[in-house]
């Protein structure tokens, strides 16, 4: 697992993760993702990455929720996180975390 310094968390208590590298991100692009409870809670966790807002909302919910490195590589596209990412609603820490790590974010 990689995370960043716990000065960035999630949450209180919950360190922010964050992948080494934008290349090691290669989730799906197209079609419905069912996210995991452990991410969802909701008992809705299908989203259609055709439709911008269940995409913007499926993003947050893995950049805020995960624990896990191996979710972001799962689910998360490096061509779309950078396209997506000034729309993104994160908690500060991971923003923070995210472009501390991942500096092209910033300007993205």
């Amino acid at each position: 697992m990689s995370a960043t310094s716990t000065a960035y968390l999630a949450r209180p208590g919950r360190p922010a993760v964050v992948a080494r590298t934008l290349a090691e991100l290669a989730g799906p692009t197209r079609g419905i993702v069912e996210l995991p409870v452990r991410l969802m809670w909701s008992s809705e966790r299908a989203f259609d990455l055709a439709d911008p807002d269940d995409l913007l909302w499926m993003y947050e919910n893995v950049l805020r929720e995960t624990t896990r490195v191996e979710d972001l590589r799962e689910l998360i596209d490096a061509g779309t996180l950078r396209r997506v990412w000034p729309l993104l609603n994160l908690p500060r820490g991971v923003r923070l975390a995210w472009e501390s790590r991942h500096r092209g974010l910033r300007t993205a």
